[in-house]
């Protein structure tokens, strides 16, 4: 459970190349998170509801397999979670998906106040493969811009 207003949870496999894409965003951000912000990893998207229970705001970043370019950042999708199935989120090697984990919350009532989703489209979920270098670049880059945007949002002292 988040003590924090904002959460960023990063899902996926260290095991499965491109799928630690959400892991190494939240490691990234982890390091040295904005002020207000947790950060978590999640090997299982069973766990995103004890992580953002309590959050006004998560942010969610998962690998994807839409048919896009790897490494393509996908941003906040409408309609959750019917339109997580359409977008790629599948559940990919998790044993529970995203979509699964907003219909638990919901049913139990736990859903943060707020969730964006954000997806880095994979190309390689080999088990043992490395993480792709588009995959990787998309992952830097992506922590990057989250650490900015709340960094700055926190500073003009809105939670978004």
């Amino acid at each position: 459970m988040s003590t924090e207003d904002t959460v960023v949870v990063g899902l996926g496999s260290d095991l499965r190349g491109d799928d630690a894409a959400g892991l190494a965003v939240a490691r990234l951000l982890g390091d040295a998170p904005p002020p207000g912000v947790a950060v978590e990893a999640c090997g299982d998207a069973a766990a995103l509801v004890e992580a953002w229970s309590g959050a006004a705001l998560a942010i969610v970043v998962d690998a994807v397999r839409t048919g896009a370019a790897p490494g393509t950042v996908h941003h906040r999708l409408p309609d959750l979670p019917a339109s997580l199935p359409a977008a790629g989120w599948h559940g990919g090697t998790h044993s529970l998906g995203l979509v699964d984990a907003v219909d638990l919350g919901r049913a139990l009532g736990r859903l943060p106040g707020e969730l964006v989703v954000v997806g880095i489209e994979g190309g390689d979920f080999t088990p043992g493969a490395p993480m792709t270098p588009p995959v990787l670049a998309a992952v830097r880059r992506t922590a990057r811009e989250l650490r900015e945007r709340l960094s700055r949002e926190r500073r003009a002292g809105r939670r978004r």
